[in-house]
């Protein structure tokens, strides 16, 4: 009798689910090592943010929008014991929001936080990038941090000369990543009244167009109504297309090599994520495991089989004699 209940199929399904099920109340918790990542993430809140090149569901997305986006696809990525820190940068200066807190206890009030950055925070019209990175890259240095900067490039007004500023920091002893947000192609900048309501687009004549501190250009004399004392700049007023915004990509690349940052342009969060972790430092943390649901999921599948085929197999009509 007993080897005809050892050649039963529904003896070893159930006694496969009795083990697997006594697995799953005793295995203990695996301890395994992952990377974890220290971050300060800042998000320019400029006007030229505002611009809507990118379209997302059919719909035109702004910079801004779009940033926030990428930024909230990376804080559901990183994974737990990881820190993230807020910033946003407007005019010259590079303003901490929050120090770096663990990502799984606090996910939902940096996800909020990231979610609610507006173009309202701004205190300034002016956008110093270059000035703004290095403050950026200051702050992430006495955090212990790795550094994500995300900004169109669009310096207002223009640098003199269009020369970067010194940087007095040490290039690359801060990791991180300066991403360029929105397209290469030059959009209107959208334009708002004092109530916060769009009213139109900046002409040419609402921006600065020429950087005008400092020595005048080399072919200041050649322009017209150039006095060197009285007019070293020319009679003119300067024009040009600052009131038309795209991301500064080799601006950037320039800022990125002045620094030691990584660059990357913003197309999809997939790719943000990878080129953040491809970028910034890790550091290895000891996580447990918990893998009683496997033992448990092959269980409840021996049980499944047991009482389904036992089912099946019992509504089997009797063969008649013939």
């Amino acid at each position: 009798m007993a080897r005809n209940l050892t050649r039963d199929w529904r003896f070893w399904l159930l006694g496969t689910a009795l083990l697997a099920l006594g697995a799953a109340l005793t295995v203990p918790r695996v301890a395994l090592t992952r990377e974890a990542r220290d971050v300060l993430l800042v998000i320019d809140v400029t006007g030229s943010m505002n611009v809507r090149d990118y379209i997302v569901g059919g719909e035109p997305v702004s910079r801004l929008a779009m940033a926030k986006r990428a930024s909230r696809a990376l804080l559901a990525a990183l994974p737990c014991q990881s820190r993230l820190g807020l910033g946003i940068f407007t005019e010259r200066r590079s303003f901490l929001l929050f120090e770096p807190a663990e990502v799984c206890e606090n996910f939902a009030a940096i996800d909020g936080a990231i979610d609610g950055l507006d173009w309202r925070m701004a205190w300034e019209g002016d956008s110093y990038v270059a000035r703004g990175v290095h403050a950026a890259i200051s702050a992430a240095a006495g955090l212990q941090a790795s550094l994500v900067f995300l900004t169109d490039g669009h310096e207002a007004p223009p640098l003199a000369g269009g020369a970067l500023p010194a940087f007095d920091g040490e290039p690359g002893k801060i990791p991180g990543l300066l991403v360029g947000v929105g397209a290469t192609e030059p959009s209107p900048i959208p334009k708002f009244d004092e109530d916060g309501r769009e009213i139109g687009f900046y002409g040419e004549q609402d921006v600065t167009q020429e950087n005008r501190s400092g020595p005048p250009p080399a072919d200041a004399s050649s322009r017209a109504g150039w006095n060197p004392r009285n007019a070293p700049w020319g009679g003119e007023a300067a024009t040009g297309t600052e009131h038309l915004s795209g991301m500064r990509e080799e601006y950037l690349r320039q800022l990125a090599a002045q620094t030691g940052l990584g660059f990357a342009p913003l197309r999809e969060p997939s790719s943000f994520i990878d080129a953040v972790a491809a970028e910034t430092r890790a550091r290895p943390v000891e996580v447990r495991v918990d893998v009683a649901p496997l033992p448990a999921a092959l269980a409840l599948a021996c049980l499944a089989g047991l009482f389904g085929l036992g089912a099946v197999l019992g509504r089997r009509p009797e063969r008649l004699p013939a």
